[in-house]
């Protein structure tokens, strides 16, 4: 049984909760770029946009979608789907390409500027800090969130934005890109996310454990698979596979004469 020597998780809604922050951050960001724009043209005497803001909204996101599906390769490089729809919006409602590209990116900035407002759970600090005195640390994230200025980056020295390797999670490249600069192999990590189909499955595929935050009780659990309802109990999965890897070095003869 190997020893455990490394352990990544997922941010989002698995070290804080998420759904409040991006309702907050997609709104304010484009709120916040209409009334600037507004601002701005009123100045240089020109008339606001025609899109009303909801239909702006909806425009936006529409935009977002056809991108994902003409460049599939880009689709889970979130930043990158927003700055290119907000700027062919803009330039579609009649601003220069030159000012279309300084708005879409300041509006970026300010979704930056929101996106990191998280609030980790009280027991996440306390966590990462104890866990880094015995484990090596990542981040493997899908979410566009500027991981050198969310409240926990200290605790990731290892930090992966799966979106920017074109290749978002459940690829398993953001995985083995963090296993090879942890300098871990599979079987010896572990993964902890909210996600069955992102974190769990392609964790458990090549070899580490993985830990499952859910309060679905009925799925039953592959080997190697524990399931846990809040980032709190990750101490006591953690200390039964210490207790179990045990177990099998001693009845494998590793303490026998």
């Amino acid at each position: 049984m190997n020893t455990l020597q490394a352990i990544t998780f997922d941010l989002d809604d698995t070290l804080w909760d998420n759904h409040g922050v991006m309702l907050r951050t997609e709104e304010g960001h484009y709120r916040w770029l209409r009334e600037a724009l507004d601002v701005w043209r009123a100045a240089r005497q020109e008339s606001a946009l025609a899109l009303t803001h909801d239909a702006g909204r909806e425009d936006y996101l529409q935009r977002r979608q056809q991108l994902a599906q003409e460049v599939p390769e880009r689709r889970g490089d979130f930043t990158w789907l927003r700055l290119r729809a907000l700027e062919a919006q803009l330039e579609a409602q009649g601003l220069p390409r030159s000012a279309a590209l300084m708005w879409a990116a300041a509006a970026m900035n300010e979704f930056h500027r929101l996106r990191v407002q998280v609030t980790p759970h009280p027991e996440a600090a306390g966590l990462l800090a104890a866990l880094t005195q015995r484990y090596r640390l990542a981040a493997i994230t899908n979410g566009n969130i500027h991981l050198s200025r969310q409240p926990l980056a200290a605790y990731f020295p290892v930090a992966i934005a799966a979106g920017e390797l074109l290749a978002p999670k459940p690829d398993p490249t953001p995985f083995l890109a963090a296993l090879s600069r942890l300098n871990v192999a599979p079987e010896c990590a572990m993964h902890v996310g909210d996600s069955w189909q992102e974190d769990v499955l392609p964790a458990q595929q090549l070899g580490m454990h993985a830990v499952w935050i859910s309060s679905t009780e009925s799925q039953p659990l592959p080997a190697r698979v524990h399931r846990i309802a809040h980032i709190k109990e990750l101490p006591d999965v953690i200390e039964r596979i210490a207790k179990d890897g045990a177990e099998t070095r001693h009845s494998g003869g590793v303490y026998s004469h």
